[in-house]
């Protein structure tokens, strides 16, 4: 084998739904306002009960049902997430436990709202090593645990929910180089800081350094997969702001393809948010099997990684 794939893909969702006029009712705030800033309608809200760990159970249990593998033919485990309350055992290992796999590794990966690129590509890097032949890789987060719901310009982001995928050895790679990085000296633009934890961020700064930095990132990516812009098939960004997808996606030069614009009733799901906007698309057959699709996940840290994939 010479490389991976994702073989299949699943998410899950919370069913309460929090609306810009719920907002309205706890901070200074209204359903114009958000939609005109962030584009966000609606976003899920999980119970008391449900768990960064069920979540990414959930999501990682449909993957694997819509894959055809069996629960022992999975050898790694990867969670990406940064709002997993217990350090041990990690979120990954919790899965497998719910899941019923038999001796995976089991890793969590925190680069916040570009985790799920990071673990996809650490999956597939596995895979072409030798160390793995068929991973579940999870991005969830409870989002809403982490916000303060006493600051208009942050808590009408954030949402909950999962996204997996199950990434296989395959002779014709399907998961193309990564390209990733950060900007250290940033870090304090996204923080999820104290106790208890509660996200902020420097918005302007977060949506100038997006729209002005990352398109030539992400036309680099293509450019390492040998795929030009114009022959994308869809484009995955980090669900984070409306107002940020629409320009990065257009500077990017993707005329032709599908655009993931789930942050308009999901919110910002962080980690989660790439794999939850993909299967989504997948679902609805909004994206041809074997068709490439460009992912790019961005933010906390002002870390970013994308790969071109092959949609399952």
């Amino acid at each position: 084998m010479t490389g991976s794939r994702v073989l299949a893909l699943g998410h899950y969702q919370p069913s309460r739904v929090l609306t810009n006029d719920d907002l309205a009712a706890l901070v200074d705030t209204s359903d114009e306002w958000i939609r005109s800033r962030v584009g966000i309608r609606t976003r899920r809200i999980a119970a008391p009960d449900e768990t960064v760990a069920s979540m990414a159970a959930e999501a990682a249990a449909k993957a694997l049902a819509n894959s055809g593998l069996e629960a022992a033919d999975i050898d790694l485990v990867l969670v990406a997430t940064c709002t997993a309350v217990d350090r041990s055992p990690n979120t990954a290992a919790r899965v497998a436990a719910r899941l019923g796999l038999t001796a995976p590794a089991v890793m969590d990966i925190n680069v916040v709202c570009a985790g799920f690129p990071h673990a996809l590509a650490t999956a597939d890097h596995a895979i072409r090593a030798g160390s793995s032949v068929n991973a579940l890789v999870v991005g969830v987060e409870k989002f809403t645990d982490v916000a303060d719901w006493t600051d208009r310009t942050t808590c009408v982001l954030v949402g909950d929910g999962a996204g997996a995928a199950v990434v296989t050895a395959a002779a014709e790679p399907g998961i193309g180089p990564v390209v990733w990085g950060s900007v250290p000296e940033m870090g304090h633009a996204v923080r999820i800081e104290g106790t208890p934890s509660r996200f902020a961020q420097e918005g302007q700064s977060v949506y100038r350094w997006a729209t002005t930095q990352l398109p030539p990132i992400a036309r680099k990516v293509c450019e390492r997969a040998g795929v030009a812009p114009e022959e994308l098939a869809a484009v995955v960004l980090h669900q984070a702001n409306l107002r940020i997808i629409e320009p990065v996606a257009r500077k990017i030069g993707a005329v032709n393809a599908v655009i993931a614009t789930d942050v308009t009733e999901s919110g910002n799901t962080s980690a989660a948010s790439i794999p939850l906007a993909l299967s989504k698309l997948v679902e609805r057959g909004e994206i041809a099997s074997g068709a490439p699709v460009l992912l790019f996940g961005f933010g906390g840290n002002l870390s970013y990684a994308g790969q071109v994939i092959r949609c399952p």
